[in-house]
């Protein structure tokens, strides 16, 4: 029986000629990134292992993204536990503030990630690099601690779901949508340690941004890591960007599927997730008119130039409502002036938003935007858990940034195509 995509790449990094669903190994990683709530956790552990120095300084990432600028004197300390470590170990890829951005925007912006590389990082949304045909996956502070030791993970070998994708979006509608469809579809639990895999006529239709915003999200069905191919369009971002010569795996003909799914994307509709999992998804003919009281546009999911640009293109020309607060968070530095100097946030502040420095901030409850309670948002983050973004009775929607724009306008959640272009 043949490989999957994933299953190559993890053997190869492993040494082997083969693996199998199930099967535990040792892999060699090209790269290890830690945050500025993991990454501490993960620096106390690494003293245990009597090392002086980390197994590649150019190979280890540390960003304080999440409660960075620091929000309080916990928050500080946090970052300062990280400074120090980077200091003390020349580590390569530390990214100040000033510098930084959200982590999973940042380091494919760096062309620190590409095509066939092994990626852990101690954040569950390191799935994201999968969109550049890498292998890369959340793992926990200690096997942090581990990778930035030895150069090595452990892996058990996933089996792996099919998503074959046909046709091409419709207008307002991206990669969130999709990805919201899909664990509607299929569960919080419905990839359980699983490789999702995104074949098909229709990849070609997804811009890059698409693709990380699917990836990014795997983790919320459960799955172990999301992957794509790697096509002309990969390989243009990472020519792009910088990164070191990609290597490229392809599922064999014969690969082991648990499951195949078929997606028409001309069938996707704008797509919003109820609370409180991601799995509550709903189309707007299936839902009345529900009030909000903020909207939030970033994160590492929705964060990027493209994003801004669709919120921008809704949000031109209006006004957000009176009992809205509408909080836009460019994902990274580049991010940030690429639109200033487009005039984006000329659009943004001119409609009644606040612009932030980037930082993940809300998406985690962490700072700028917490709910009180008895609110609602709407926010093109991953996660509206319970309390996830404040207070334990507020209420999180996902969805994409033309819907999140378009909600802010009128004060509840809304179709982007009921929206009047200016």
């Amino acid at each position: 029986m043949g490989m999957t995509m994933s299953q190559k790449l993890l053997a190869k990094k492993a040494g082997l000629k083969s693996v199998r669903a199930g099967q535990l190994i040792m892999a060699d990683v090209d790269l290890v990134l830690g945050n500025d709530i993991t990454a501490p956790v993960a620096i106390k552990e690494f003293d245990k292992f009597g090392k002086t120095d980390v197994f590649n300084k150019e190979k280890i990432a540390l960003v304080p993204d999440h409660f960075a600028p620091n929000k309080d004197i916990k928050a500080a300390e946090q970052c300062n536990c990280m400074r120090q470590f980077a200091r003390k170990n020349e580590i390569t890829n530390y990214f100040e503030v000033g510098q930084m951005g959200v982590e999973h925007a940042l380091l494919p912006e760096q062309g620190l990630v590409t095509a066939g590389d092994l990626i852990i990082g101690a954040d569950s949304h390191t799935c994201t690099y999968g969109a550049l045909g890498a292998f890369s996956t959340g793992v926990g502070s200690t096997d942090m601690a581990c990778g930035m030791a030895t150069g090595q993970a452990w892996f058990k070998v996933p089996t792996a779901i099919k998503f074959n994708l046909t046709n091409k979006f419709n207008k307002n509608v991206g990669g969130k949508d999709l990805i919201l469809h899909i664990i509607g579809m299929i569960g919080v639990d419905g990839a359980l340690y699983e490789s999702m895999e995104f074949s098909g006529p229709g990849v070609k239709n997804l811009t890059i941004d698409d693709r990380f915003t699917v990836a990014n999200m795997a983790i919320e069905a459960g799955g172990k890591n999301g992957i794509f191919p790697v096509d002309d369009i990969a390989l243009e971002y990472l020519k792009a960007h910088g990164a070191k010569e990609p290597t490229i795996f392809e599922a064999d003909s014969d690969a082991e599927y648990e499951k195949v799914y078929d997606i028409d994307l001309s069938t996707i509709k704008s797509t919003v997730s109820f609370p409180h999992l991601p799995e509550n998804a709903k189309t707007f003919d299936q839902f009345d008119k529900i009030n909000i009281h903020q909207v939030v546009i970033g994160s590492c999911t929705n964060g990027r130039l493209s994003d801004l640009r669709k919120a921008a293109n809704i949000l031109k020309g209006h006004k957000i409502s009176s009992n809205v607060r509408c909080i836009v968070l460019p994902a990274t530095q580049q991010i940030w002036k690429d639109a200033m100097h487009e005039g984006l946030f000329d659009i943004f502040i001119d409609a009644g938003c606040a612009v932030s420095t980037p930082t993940c901030g809300p998406c985690l409850g962490g700072h700028m935007g917490i709910l009180a309670e008895g609110e609602r948002a709407v926010s093109t983050t991953n996660r509206n858990f319970v309390g996830r973004m404040g207070h334990v009775k507020s209420e999180v929607y996902l969805a994409g940034p033309e819907v999140a724009a378009a909600s802010a306008i009128t004060g509840f959640i809304t179709d982007p195509n009921t929206i009047e272009e200016n």
